[in-house]
Parts: structure tokens; sequence; C-alpha cells
């Protein structure tokens, strides 16, 4: 991770809201905005943020999000996500995050990141492989 990554580091992403962000178990009346699909958003904009600051071979997975979706988005809004890094302890990078439509606050919350050395990672990743092929063997 490169120094730059520091407290107050900030990033907006804007989406709109596509039929594949709402949820559909309320019918077509009651399609809004999946609170799952907003902390993907979420997450992806903190790891977009992150990008610019990182090393060649590293990149960051989730450890923890909270979020509280506040209010409706009704589908083709724009959504505005802003998330500020708020504290950077070695590898893991705390964020606050707010969220709003074009018309209102959605949402708020706090997601931890941490920084990964993506060789390693594949490395864990297929010995855990390895290692339920050999159970199921």
């Amino acid at each position: 991770m490169k120094d730059s990554l520091q407290p107050g580091v900030s990033m907006v992403r804007r989406i709109v809201v596509d039929g594949n962000r709402t949820i559909g178990f309320m019918g077509e009346q009651g399609r809004v905005y999946a609170t799952p699909e907003l902390c993907r958003d979420i997450e992806y904009t903190c790891r977009e943020a992150l990008l610019d600051h990182l090393q060649a071979g590293e990149d960051s997975v989730g450890l923890e999000i909270m979020v509280r979706h506040t209010a409706p988005t009704l589908p083709g809004m724009a959504v505005e996500i802003t998330a500020t890094v708020a504290a950077v302890e070695g590898r893991k990078v705390s964020f606050t995050v707010a969220a709003k439509d074009e018309l209102e606050p959605i949402g708020e919350g706090k997601h931890i990141r941490f920084i990964v050395d993506k060789e390693k990672t594949y490395e864990r990743l297929r010995a855990k492989a390895a290692k339920r092929a050999a159970r199921s063997g």
C-alpha cells in the first residue's frame, strides 16, 4: 500500500438504480433499491477508493459491513455513494459511507476492507481447494 492512503481519502460513485438492483418480492409496484445491492455498491465504491493507493499485486477484500438503509429509492433514480477512509491500521482500512438519491439521504454505515497480496491469496485459495478435494475424494 502507498503512503497516500490516509484518513480523509474519499470517493463518490454515482449509479442509476436499474431493475437488477431492485427487490421483486413485492411486485412491480413495490420495486425499490434492494438493501443487498446497496451493500454491494458500497463495497465496490470502497474498493475503488483504494485502487489508486495500492501497490502492484495488491487488492482488497471486505471484512465487515454495517449499513442502515433508511429510505426507498425508485428504479431509474440516481444514487450517490460517498466512501471516506476513517482509519488505516496496518492493512485494515475502515470507511464511513453515506448514500443519497436524487431527493434524500437513503443510508449510512461503516465498511472495513483488508488489503491483500493477490498471489498469497491465490495460494491460500488453492490450498483450501486441495484440502476440500482431499476430503471428498
